[in-house]
């Protein structure tokens, strides 16, 4: 399995706290870490969400993006999940990773310093040419959506 390289910058509210890893052998995600003061955790409401910091910066290859993607474990335990999923994160950005989580829960939920909160996925992107045509080549799904495949013509079940 190759490996792409991504340069990462620590900055200073970062400092102490692990960098962002892959937490086994053929995991897709590496964990992004909230990089909030110990003194000062972020505390949100059931319904309400925050802007998590991690500490981090990054910069990506050209051709590559990462999209922030919600832990399960907070999703199931907790109802506190990424808003923006995926969130991207284009390959010329520099500033810092920041992590949108809303609660959905019932219960308010407290990011401290060091808590787990997002998975970051690296992936290859393509640049697409617009073609503008007055027509599009059939398909057998045609313009049926939301719900129709695996439906007979496209009826409901």
């Amino acid at each position: 399995m190759s490996a792409v390289e991504i340069r990462l910058q620590r900055l200073p509210h970062g400092d102490g706290l692990p960098l962002p890893q892959h937490q086994s052998a053929l995991a897709a995600g590496l964990d992004l870490i909230a990089a909030v003061s110990a003194d000062a955790p972020i505390v949100i409401a059931p319904g309400e969400r925050a802007l998590i910091p991690t500490g981090i910066a990054i910069a990506l290859p050209p051709g590559f993006e990462a999209q922030v993607r919600p832990r399960s474990g907070l999703a199931l335990k907790h109802g506190v999940t990424v808003l923006n999923a995926p969130g991207t994160i284009d390959a010329d950005y520099r500033g810092e990773i920041q992590v949108i989580l809303v609660n959905h829960g019932r219960e308010t939920f407290t990011v401290e310093r060091g808590a787990r909160v997002a998975q970051m996925i690296v992936a290859a992107t393509m640049r697409v040419s617009i073609c503008v045509v007055t027509t599009l080549d059939e398909t057998t799904r045609g313009v049926r959506g939301f719900g129709s495949t695996g439906t007979v013509s496209g009826e409901r079940n």
